[in-house]
């Protein structure tokens, strides 16, 4: 194999910023020249421009996206103890947030081939003392909102939407209503983390809501749980997105929907390449929500035989990632849960098989190509 002439990143994150760096520049001008760092213009102006991408949500931005599933649970107002029921194949923060309030996580497994929460592992979690059920939009495509929409609506519990890997995704409901993922449930929350498809030169998050009133209690939240400076009505945290950040992500912003969709043209090219070797998956689709792809995830066949793959395509020039190699309820911080190996069987299986491939706007034909040639030459003997 011939490798391209560009080498081959995960991210190109350098690239993309250079193209942008005139306008980034300009936007760090006036926030140097305005001199209000925290809570300046450029935050109001994102948080307006970033509704107006997602259908007319209300944003409150804050500072990052682990702060965004705090506060979306500080808002519910939860006794102590409450149960809130996460996917068991995700990334630590969903728990974590949960646990820092002193609410309990219950586990539920997911779907082998989306990866998002399974609806009737969540229907058999639910309990009395159910509060809440945070759906992620794992990899760029959202959860089954319908069914776990309707699960939340007759236990009278929330739908929090963990929107950090699926901004700019849609579901369409049976009833032909199509709506941005993050905007359905009770809160949804994202992550500007800069490998995310909208991501800062710096931390940062936000909080979606469709509830005037919600946005309002989440932006006191935000705030020192002020309604005004030195007026204090609610214990909350300070996490406010800062005004440099909020600057550049309006740059970054305009630029999303082609970026979007210059990763479908990519993840496209990628299931032309690999859909038929066989002892490889390529992602499914869930027919009702488009794709963003946050991330393009496969699953490999057979004990070992990922890793050998990544080590194989190391040897190629071609970066991989595992996202996520140990379950939840296999993490030592969450022993205390009290959950068991074998107990999330979809959770394990795919934490030894999925391998997540370069993917990024910048990613040409011809190194999808060299890596689906890579990947065929592992399959069939040849490496």
């Amino acid at each position: 194999m011939t490798p391209p002439p560009i080498p081959i990143r995960l991210l190109e994150l350098a690239a993309e910023h250079a193209a942008l760096q005139p306008a980034l520049d300009e936007a760090m001008r006036e926030v140097l020249e305005e001199a209000a760092f925290i809570q300046g213009l450029a935050v109001g102006q994102f948080a307006a421009e970033l509704g107006a991408y997602l259908g007319g949500a209300h944003v409150v931005p804050c500072a990052s996206g682990t702060d965004a599933l705090t506060l979306a649970l500080l808002s519910l107002n939860l006794p102590v103890g409450a149960e809130v029921i996460v996917p068991a194949f995700t990334y630590v923060a969903t728990l974590e947030a949960a646990a820092l309030l002193g609410l309990c996580p219950v586990l539920a497994d997911v779907r082998p081939d989306t990866f998002n929460l399974d609806p009737a592992a969540v229907s058999a979690a639910l309990t009395p003392r159910t509060g809440a059920i945070i759906a992620v939009h794992l990899f760029g495509q959202c959860a089954d909102l319908e069914a776990l929409g309707a699960l939340a609506a007759a236990h009278g519990v929330a739908l929090i939407e963990d929107n950090a890997q699926a901004l700019g995704a849609t579901f369409q409901f049976a009833s032909g209503e199509v709506v941005h993922a993050g905007a359905v449930g009770a809160v949804g929350t994202t992550s500007f983390f800069p490998s995310k498809n909208l991501g800062a030169l710096g931390d940062g998050g936000a909080l979606l809501t469709r509830d005037l009133a919600r946005a309002a209690l989440l932006q006191q939240l935000a705030n020192h749980g002020q309604s005004q400076k030195y007026h204090h009505q609610r214990i909350g945290l300070n996490s406010r997105l800062d005004t440099l950040q909020a600057a550049l992500l309006r740059v970054k912003l305009r630029q999303l929907p082609a970026n979007t969709a210059a990763r479908q043209a990519v993840a496209a090219r990628y299931d032309g390449a690999l859909g038929d070797v066989p002892g490889l998956t390529i992602p499914a689709r869930d027919a009702r929500s488009s794709h963003v792809f946050h991330q393009y995830t496969v699953q490999v066949e057979g004990p070992g035989r990922r890793d050998a793959l990544r080590d194989h395509l190391y040897q190629c020039g071609v970066p991989t990632a595992v996202y996520y190699p140990v379950p939840a309820h296999q993490q030592p911080a969450y022993a205390y849960l009290g959950y068991r190996a074998g107990q999330f069987p979809v959770a394990e299986r795919l934490c030894e098989t999925v391998l997540s491939l370069p993917l990024h706007p910048l990613l040409t034909a011809d190194q999808v190509n060299y890596i689906g040639e890579a990947v065929g030459c592992f399959f069939d003997g040849r490496k």
